[in-house]
C-alpha cells in the first residue's frame, strides 16, 4: 500500500485480501477477538448491563462493519464512551429502552453518513479532541471508584496488580496484547490463591450462545420516542466523534486516506443490527484497532476474522471468562483510563494558543460536570469558533498622508460581523484632508455586515464633507460590494 493511498481507488478484492495477504488478515483478527473480551465485559457491567449484552456488540459490529465501514482493518464494539453515555438510560428505563435507542442511534448515524457529516471532521479542532479523550479517561476512571474505595483489601490487591502488570507487559510480551496478559495472570492468582472478591459470574453468566434477533419489548409510543431521542442523539454524535478520531489515526499509521462519510453510515448500519441482536451501543476501538493494523492487518478481513474469532472464543470459553475476578477486570478499566488520557496535554497546556488551552478546557469542564461527552464536544467547537471569531476580529487600520490634500487608510484583516467595529473606530472622520482613499489590498470582505459597514464608513466621511475612494478589493469582495450597492471599486484585485 503507497504511502498517500486513497482507499476509495482499491477494488473489493484488495479491500478484502490484499493488504499485505490473508494469512496476515487472519491471525491478527484472531489476536483482536481475544483483546475484545476483556473490555466487553467491563464496559457491560460500568453500563449495568448483563456481560453477553456487551460481548454480542464486537460480535455484531467487528462482522457488519467489515462489509459496510469505510476503514478497512478498523475494529469497533463495546467502549468506554459508549457505556459512559448508555449508563442513564440503563439506570432509569432498563436493557430494552437501551436496545431502541440503539436502533435509533443507528438510524441518526446512517442519516448523518447519507448527509456527509464525515466531511465535518476537519471542523473539529485538536483541542476538542484532546479534550474528549481526556475526559473520557475521568469519567471512566470515576465510574471504577466504587469498585475500588472501601470494598477489601484483596479487591486492592487485585486492581493494583493488574494495572501494573499490564502497563509493564509490553516490555516483556511484544506480540500478546497486554490487557490479556494482565487478566491471565492475575486470574491465575485468583485461581491458586482465592480472595473474598466478586467474579463475572455474581453479575451475570457468559453463556456459550449467539445472539439472535430481539425486536425490544417497550411500548411503540411517541412517550418512548421522547425517552430514547435524547439518548439515541447523544450515542450517535459521541460514537461518530469517537470512530472519526480513530479512523484518522488510523490514516496517519498507515499513511491512507480512508472514506469519513461512509465510515459514519457503515457505524449506523451496525449499530442498528447490534440493537436488533440485544447488544450495546459501540463504535471504533481505539485500543484493538491499533493492535490489528500493528500486526500488519490492512484489508475488511482482519475485521471480519476478529468477529468470527470472537463467536468461536464465547461458544467455546465462556465458561472460563464467568470466573474472572471483577477487580481483575476493574484493574484494566484503570489501565483502559490511564492509557486514554493524553499526559502529554500538560506540555500542550504550556506551549499552545491561549485559545487552544480555552477550548480544551470548555471540553473537559463540561464533559465531567455534566458526564455528557457529546455536550462537552460541542461546547468545545463553540468555543473554538468565537476565540478564533476574537482571534482575527482585530482590524489593522495604518493611515498615510499621500498629498497635500489627501490621505490613504491601509486597511488589513479580515471583515466580517465581529470586526467591523475595529475598523470604523480606526478612521478619523475629523482630519483636514478632503480626499480619503481606502484600501482594501490586504483585506477581505465575508458578509452583508461588512458591506454595511464600508457604507457607514463612507457615509460618515462624506458627512464631513470628504470624497471617499475605494482600492484594490480583492474581485470575490468587489462582486459582493457592487452587487449590493451602488459603491463603486477602483484598481480591483483578480483574486
Amino acid at each position: 500500500m503507497k504511502a498517500g493511498e486513497d482507499l476509495n481507488t482499491l477494488t473489493k478484492a484488495d479491500e478484502w485480501f490484499k493488504n499485505p495477504n490473508i494469512f496476515t488478515n487472519i491471525i491478527a483478527g484472531l489476536i483482536v477477538s481475544i483483546a475484545l473480551i476483556p473490555e466487553a465485559v467491563s464496559f457491560s457491567i460500568v453500563a449495568g448491563l448483563d456481560p453477553m449484552t456487551g460481548l454480542y456488540t464486537p460480535i455484531i459490529m467487528t462482522i457488519t462493519i467489515a462489509f459496510a465501514g469505510g476503514r478497512p482493518a478498523m475494529i469497533s464494539g463495546t467502549t468506554a464512551a459508549m457505556a459512559l453515555v448508555v449508563v442513564d438510560i440503563v439506570k432509569y428505563h432498563g436493557a430494552e429502552y437501551l436496545f431502541a435507542a440503539t436502533i435509533l442511534m443507528g438510524i441518526i448515524q446512517m442519516i448523518l453518513g447519507y448527509l456527509k457529516i464525515g466531511r465535518l471532521l476537519r471542523f473539529i479542532p485538536n483541542s476538542v479532541m484532546i479534550g474528549f479523550m481526556n475526559s473520557l479517561a475521568i469519567l471512566l476512571f470515576i465510574t471504577q471508584l466504587k469498585n475500588i474505595v472501601g470494598i477489601s483489601n484483596a479487591t486492592y490487591f487485585y486492581v493494583t496488580f493488574t494495572f501494573l502488570i499490564i502497563l509493564f507487559a509490553p516490555r516483556l510480551f511484544t506480540t500478546i496484547p497486554a490487557p490479556l496478559v494482565g487478566l491471565v495472570i492475575m486470574s491465575l492468582v485468583y485461581f491458586f490463591f482465592g480472595g473474598k472478591v466478586m467474579t463475572v459470574s455474581d453479575l451475570g453468566t457468559i453463556k456459550s450462545q449467539l445472539p439472535v434477533l430481539h425486536i425490544p419489548n417497550i411500548p411503540f409510543t411517541l412517550e418512548t420516542l421522547k425517552i430514547i431521542f435524547p439518548y439515541a442523539v447523544s450515542m450517535a454524535l459521541v460514537g461518530l466523534i469517537q470512530s472519526l478520531i480513530v479512523a484518522r489515526i488510523l490514516d496517519n499509521y498507515t499513511e491512507t486516506n480512508s472514506n469519513k462519510n461512509r465510515e459514519s453510515f457503515g457505524q449506523g448500519i451496525s449499530n442498528l443490527f447490534t440493537g436488533l441482536f440485544g447488544g450495546m451501543a459501540g463504535c471504533a476501538v481505539t485500543g484493538q484497532s491499533i493492535i490489528n493494523v500493528q500486526m500488519g492487518a490492512r484489508a475488511r478481513l482482519s475485521t471480519f476474522s476478529a468477529g468470527i474469532s470472537l463467536i468461536i472464543l464465547v461458544m467455546m470459553f465462556g465458561s472460563i471468562v464467568n470466573e474472572i475476578p471483577m477487580p481483575v477486570l476493574t484493574g484494566l478499566m484503570v489501565f483502559v483510563a490511564y492509557n486514554t488520557f493524553d499526559w502529554r496535554s500538560f506540555k500542550y497546556f504550556k506551549r499552545a494558543p491561549k485559545s487552544d488551552m480555552i477550548t480544551l478546557s470548555v471540553t473537559m469542564l463540561v464533559s465531567i460536570i455534566t458526564s455528557n461527552l457529546a455536550l462537552g464536544a460541542i461546547c468545545g467547537i463553540v468555543a473554538a469558533i468565537i476565540t478564533f471569531a476574537v482571534k482575527i476580529s482585530h482590524i489593522d487600520v495604518t493611515k498615510r498622508k499621500t498629498e497635500a490634500d489627501h490621505i490613504t487608510y491601509h486597511i488589513s484583516g479580515q471583515l466580517f460581523f465581529a470586526s467591523i467595529e475595529s475598523m470604523l473606530e480606526q478612521l478619523n472622520y475629523d482630519d483636514n484632508e478632503s480626499h480619503v482613499t481606502l484600501d482594501f489590498k490586504h483585506a477581505h470582505l465575508w458578509d452583508s455586515t461588512s458591506v454595511s459597514a464600508i457604507q457607514t464608513a463612507i457615509l460618515n466621511l462624506e458627512k464631513h464633507d470628504k470624497t471617499v475612494k475605494i482600492i484594490n478589493l480583492n474581485s470575490n469582495s468587489t462582486e459582493m460590494l457592487e452587487r449590493m450597492t451602488k459603491i463603486r471599486v477602483e484598481n480591483s484585485q483578480s483574486k
